[in-house]
């Protein structure tokens, strides 16, 4: 089977649901990408910041790939965080996530030593010849400390294999504007940050966003309007929105906050996050509870 790389729409990064004891519950994960493929999801993503990918060991990402594929269907592309610290481990889970049923890898350059221009073309361009997937750059400077500045992409644009970017860095909308407008014809742009800009992303040029995993449905209906060309009914529904949004963008306890919509939605069986993610305390998770009130979910 040849799975599509064509990464464009709204396509979720899956939280990692965890029984209580810690130990992956892959009945949850079931449930929860067929609840995103039930909302009509372009493709879906494994591994991200959004995933607690960080905690995830190699047979873990092995046994989620296959569930997530299995759901995916044959035609959605399926993308599989890489997070590496070097070359050559890059290159090894890039080959592994291919194995198990992977069509596009989400890479974040190295971080521990932070690399020079020529070293983060190097990397990507080896991870793209050798490891097996369509290569998308996640340009995500608050969580790894590089920053890929525009013309930096744009040379990653141009590498055999290197198709796509999802750009994270704040403000996200100008940076977009400016990748879509210069890179080559195909290479596409898709934003992050939990879709918090995501109206202005896609009028600068952006084909997809990958947020977390609890609100398919509502943003798909976002996506939907603009799709339509009904920008204003898009402006209201993402407004309404937008609280939840935000309550998912905060540090240490964003993880914590997904899964405990999805957990309030019946989609998951427990709000279980490994360290070192923190569950929310009780005030947050009132004030979480009267955001969704109003939404009605």
């Amino acid at each position: 089977m040849s799975r599509s790389t064509d990464v464009r729409g709204l396509i979720p990064v899956l939280a990692t649901p965890f029984h209580p004891d810690g130990s992956l519950d892959l009945d949850s994960l079931r449930r929860l990408a067929d609840f995103s493929i039930g909302h009509g999801v372009a493709g879906l993503a494994v591994f991200g910041f959004a995933s607690e990918g960080f905690t995830l060991t190699a047979a873990e990402r092995r046994q989620i790939l296959a569930v997530v594929t299995e759901a995916a269907g044959p035609d959605r592309p399926v993308v599989a965080g890489i997070s590496a610290t070097g070359t050559r481990d890059a290159v090894e889970q890039s080959l592994a996530a291919a194995e198990a049923g992977a069509s596009v890898g989400m890479v974040i350059p190295p971080f521990m030593v932070k690399p020079s221009p020529s070293q983060i073309v190097d990397f990507y361009g080896t991870v793209a010849a050798e490891g097996g997937l369509s290569v998308m750059v996640q340009d995500a400077p608050g969580s790894t400390g590089v920053n890929i500045p525009v013309p930096l992409i744009l040379e990653l644009s141009k590498l055999a294999g290197v198709d796509s970017v999802k750009v994270e860095t704040q403000p996200t909308a100008p940076k977009v504007g400016a990748v879509a407008d210069a890179a080559p014809d195909g290479f596409r742009v898709l934003s992050g940050q939990n879709a918090l800009f995501v109206l202005e992303e896609y009028a600068r040029g952006a084909v997809g966003t990958m947020p977390a995993s609890e609100f398919p449905d509502l943003l798909g209906a976002v996506l939907a309007l603009v799709d339509e060309g009904d920008h204003g009914a898009a402006r209201a529904a993402f407004n309404r929105l937008l609280p939840l949004i935000r309550f998912g963008l905060q540090p240490g306890i964003a993880w914590s906050i997904h899964k405990h919509v999805l957990h309030r939605r019946g989609v998951i069986a427990s709000t279980t996050v490994r360290p070192p993610a923190t569950d929310a305390d009780p005030g947050t998770l009132a004030a979480l509870d009267l955001v969704l009130s109003d939404l009605g979910i």
